[in-house]
């Protein structure tokens, strides 16, 4: 990726033509420059044609599921100050760390919903939530999902294994944007400082076992189709770094936070829509996730076209599912709807909701065999 300087993939998705957007559409196996054309200024004026080839690649690769999950924060406290998040360590947030038994509390209360997928968040404090935290907590859920992702510090290859050994069986960690100029400058204090490390983590994490690996970057830092190329060329070099690794996409809009940041390079509904399409394009069989960040019409919009996951009846603190206590939440939820509504919403689009992430098990079965 240090080959492509903003510089010269800016006008490189400018130079790209109708006719460099129409190969790529036809293309059997997308490569980078594909990559590039679908996401190009052309591509922006063919969305009704990209959407189309994306809702075809969908339902050959993935048919007419998607799959639900939700999101189980551990801990807000944070080492960071990235200046976009409101758990930066400059925000006088309030700041809470659940116990182990507070994390089976808060994942029993997910089962009996009927969840059976979870993503543990955390903010990123080894201090106050450290890997054995994260292993205890682990173990806990293990007993209770099939399916376990993690979204913490990185952790290293050891690190990573040791959730593995746990239960963790997904990772999640955003590199948020990949330009490094501009890393540096929302990353001024914190281990986060350091943008290698971070790129490197998901190859370490795919080395310790873990089999699904979901990247992305936050959308509004940056021109969305920049990040957008990079994350493409990542995921790609991920997938053939070992092909058990199940590569994933999400795409998390900034949404206000605590600190008052704007988007620098604000991403509507059409862009967001723009690079899922290409996304889908450019990446066949990457599992594509889009969050109750997003207003419920525009994630039943995007089912069809190429999200395969999408989390439901979020809570973003720590102990909300349990309690019901919201005031600690990182960033504002528009999708409200219940996990059942979701349901609904997901049939009546002419898909059918999968509570349990059948992958995993085959994967299980595999490294059996």
């Amino acid at each position: 990726m240090e080959r492509y300087a903003p510089a010269v993939l800016a006008d490189a998705l400018e130079a790209a033509t109708v006719a460099d957007v129409e190969r790529a559409l036809s293309a059997a196996r997308p490569g980078p420059i594909d990559a590039v054309a679908l996401l190009s200024s052309a591509a922006a004026g063919m969305l009704p044609a990209l959407a189309q080839r994306a809702r075809e690649i969908t339902l050959r690769h993935f048919g007419r599921t998607v799959q639900l999950f939700a999101p189980l924060y551990v801990s807000n406290a944070c080492d960071n100050a990235c200046v976009y998040c409101g758990l930066s360590s400059a925000n006088a947030k309030g700041r809470r760390t659940l116990t182990a038994d507070e994390i089976e509390r808060e994942g029993q209360a997910l089962h009996a919903r009927g969840f059976r997928h979870v993503l543990v968040v955390s903010g990123e404090s080894p201090s106050s939530f450290g890997e054995d935290d994260l292993e205890n907590g682990l173990r806990r859920l293990a007993a209770l999902f099939p399916s376990i992702s993690i979204e913490v510090f990185p952790l290293g290859e050891d690190g990573y294994r040791r959730a593995v050994t746990a239960g963790a069986d997904g990772l999640a960690l955003y590199q948020e944007t990949y330009d490094r100029e501009l890393y540096a400058r929302l990353h001024p204090v914190g281990r986060k400082r350091d943008f290698d490390a971070r790129l490197a983590a998901p190859e370490a994490a795919a080395r310790a076992g873990m089999r699904r690996l979901v990247l992305g970057s936050l959308l509004g830092l940056r021109d969305f189709r920049l990040d957008g190329v990079c994350m493409a060329l990542h995921a790609r070099r991920l997938a053939r770094t070992d092909w058990r690794t199940h590569v994933c996409l999400s795409f998390p809009r900034i949404r206000p936070a605590e600190g008052g940041f704007m988007p620098l390079s604000p991403v509507s509904d059409r862009d967001l829509a723009h690079l899922v399409c290409a996304m889908r394009i450019a990446l066949p069989h990457a599992g594509l996730t889009l969050s109750t960040r997003e207003p419920a019409a525009l994630r039943d919009a995007l089912l069809g076209v190429g999200i395969t996951h999408v989390s439901a009846g979020s809570r973003t603190a720590p102990g909300a599912y349990a309690c019901g206590a919201d005031e600690l939440a990182q960033f504002e939820v528009h999708d409200t709807r219940s996990p059942e509504e979701m349901c609904e919403s997901i049939r009546a689009a002419g898909f059918d909701p999968v509570w349990k992430d059948w992958d995993a098990g085959f994967r299980a079965a595999g490294a059996g065999a």
